[in-house]
Formats: C-alpha cells, sequence, structure tokens
C-alpha cells in the first residue's frame, strides 16, 4: 500500500492552516487564495530495497512539495508558509490513514519564496518527504 496524495491533502487539512476546501491536489484552475497545494515532487537516484528484495523492505519515501498560494501581502504570506513549516517541523508521531508515518524529512532548511503567480499572489513552496511503513 502507498501513501497517496489524498492522505497526505487531509492530512496537511487538518493542520488548519488554509480553510479544508482551499487545500487541495493537483492542478486547480483559478485557484483561491489563502491556498496550500499538495503535489508529487520528482526525486532522483535508486529505490531503497533491502537485501532480500521488497517482503524484506520494510519502509518506502513519499516526496511532495506543498505551495502554499497565499495572499497579495508579503508579510502575511510568509507568516502563512512559516506556520505550515513550523507545524510540520515540531511533529512528534504521525499516522496518516492507517500509514504509520516514521519520519517527516523537510527537504528545505525555510519555507521557500518563489514570487508571485500572475495576479501578484504571493507563493512559498516547502519540500519534504514522507518515509512510511510499507504493508508487507
Amino acid at each position: 500500500m502507498m501513501l497517496s496524495l489524498k492522505d497526505i491533502r487531509q492530512y496537511i487539512s487538518c493542520l488548519a492552516v488554509a480553510e479544508d476546501d482551499n487545500v487541495y491536489i493537483g492542478k486547480l484552475d483559478n485557484k483561491k487564495q489563502k491556498s496550500i497545494g499538495v503535489y508529487s515532487r520528482l526525486s532522483t537516484g535508486s529505490a531503497n530495497i533491502a537485501i532480500g528484495g521488497l517482503e524484506c523492505t520494510t519502509y518506502d519515501t513519499k516526496p511532495v512539495s506543498l505551495l502554499i498560494h497565499w495572499s497579495k501581502s508579503k508579510d502575511e504570506t510568509e507568516r502563512a508558509a512559516y506556520n505550515l513549516f513550523e507545524k510540520l517541523r515540531s511533529v512528534s508521531s504521525l499516522t496518516i490513514g492507517d500509514t504509520p508515518i516514521n519520519f517527516l524529512r523537510l527537504m528545505v532548511p525555510e519555507p521557500q519564496d518563489v514570487g508571485t503567480d500572475d495576479d501578484g499572489v504571493y507563493e512559498y513552496v516547502i519540500w519534504l518527504d514522507f518515509i512510511y511503513e510499507r504493508n508487507r
């Protein structure tokens, strides 16, 4: 069983940084302000497979990118991005659905400013990996 973006979206929604209907996966046309997008992130390198094959492999990794699409205020957007970042950084235990998460690996030292969209709404990105237990 894999950890799905839908399950991660639900988890991010529960952190209450954005309203539930403003947390989405995939492309959302006409993005609402004060929203968070949950996307798969490309990763490089080889798969982690234990000696003995998949039946002996106990964990897997889900690389994710979070887009904080907030407002036309740089300060307000930065505060929202750091709020989410701090909530992720302070997780002490986590299960998403039925999947135990061993740890969250933040892949950036802080939220990354990516400027504004075409409408002047400021955006930040957080990259992280969910390291989770595989169902064998």
